[in-house]
């Protein structure tokens, strides 16, 4: 469901969101906000990954069909920390989440064309690796929400669109075949999310979703961050950013999202102290807390 245009720039650093926007995201398990950056934006975006592309081409890094997914993104590109707490953005995060999060997960993505017709796989999935296998709820939780910003043009199916299932977040399985390499059908209800540079989907880590082939002359280029809760552990390298000498030039919420409040000890990530965590207090300010995110202690 497409959500209108960013046009409050001013509003910054983030709103809540809104009474229809949370009931069409608990509907869908997803929304798409469209021009959530600006061209400049965009274009800073695009440059500094494509410096980042070129050096892993230099390395020999890339894949074997020249794409990048490239682990743990500021750490890799410092310029995308902006992204990480956008006004256009950020706020469907801790509308979500709450106070007590961090980014766990987030990578680079560049998909050039494919220029020679690649094997069949079938790569439907949920995020979240062994937390699908090792909680037995029904529905499992949400435990995490992405976000992805589109750096390229994606208006048409087949340029390496996010695929998803609509509603498919409250659904622990879905038909597939015995092996990935089996030719299968998507699934049912399945589509293709067309966005254009400067868009953004936020999405619940549940929903189905995959990549469609990108058989089309454009490069598909993206930023993706997984946003948790603090009591879950990092899978990105974050220790070479809080060791960098612009790591304390960030404000005190990115570097709650970039793992820093942690150094406080572990019952700290577990949300015992809200006057200390920069994000609760930022909400706090702004009258942005709601009861449904309360201290554990009163």
């Amino acid at each position: 469901m497409t959500q209108e245009p960013a046009t409050a720039r001013s509003a910054s650093p983030s709103v809540p969101m809104t009474a229809e926007q949370r009931a069409t995201f608990e509907r869908d398990g997803y929304l798409i906000i469209r021009s959530a950056l600006y061209p400049d934006e965009v274009a800073g975006a695009r440059d500094a990954i494509d410096r980042v592309y070129a050096a892993r081409a230099k390395a020999g890094s890339l894949g074997p069909d020249a794409s990048m997914h490239l682990l743990s993104a500021v750490a890799n590109c410092p310029e995308v920390a902006g992204l990480i707490d956008h006004p256009a953005t950020f706020g469907y995060v801790w509308s979500i989440l709450g106070w007590n999060i961090h980014i766990y997960h987030s990578h680079l993505d560049v998909h050039p064309p494919i220029r020679v017709p690649m094997p069949f796989r079938f790569d439907w999935h949920q995020d979240g690796g062994r937390q699908n296998r090792e909680i037995e709820t029904t529905p499992r939780p949400r435990l995490s929400v992405k976000l992805a910003y589109w750096l390229s043009d994606l208006s048409e199916p087949g340029r390496g669109n996010l695929k998803v299932v609509p509603g498919s977040h409250v659904v622990n399985w879905i038909d597939g075949p015995p092996r990935r390499d089996i030719q299968w059908p998507d699934p049912e209800g399945a589509i293709e999310v067309t966005a254009g540079p400067g868009d953004a989907v936020f999405f619940d880590r549940r929903i189905w979703h995959t990549r469609s082939r990108n058989y089309s002359q454009h490069i598909r280029k993206a930023v993706f961050f997984g946003y948790t809760y603090r009591w879950t552990a990092i899978r990105d390298e974050f220790a070479p950013i809080r060791a960098s000498d612009w790591f304390g030039r960030l404000t005190p919420v990115q570097q709650q999202l970039l793992g820093g409040a942690e150094d406080r000890g572990g019952d700290h990530a577990w949300g015992h102290d809200p006057a200390t965590t920069p994000l609760y207090g930022w909400l706090k300010e702004r009258g942005f807390l709601t009861p449904a995110n309360p201290p554990l202690k009163p």
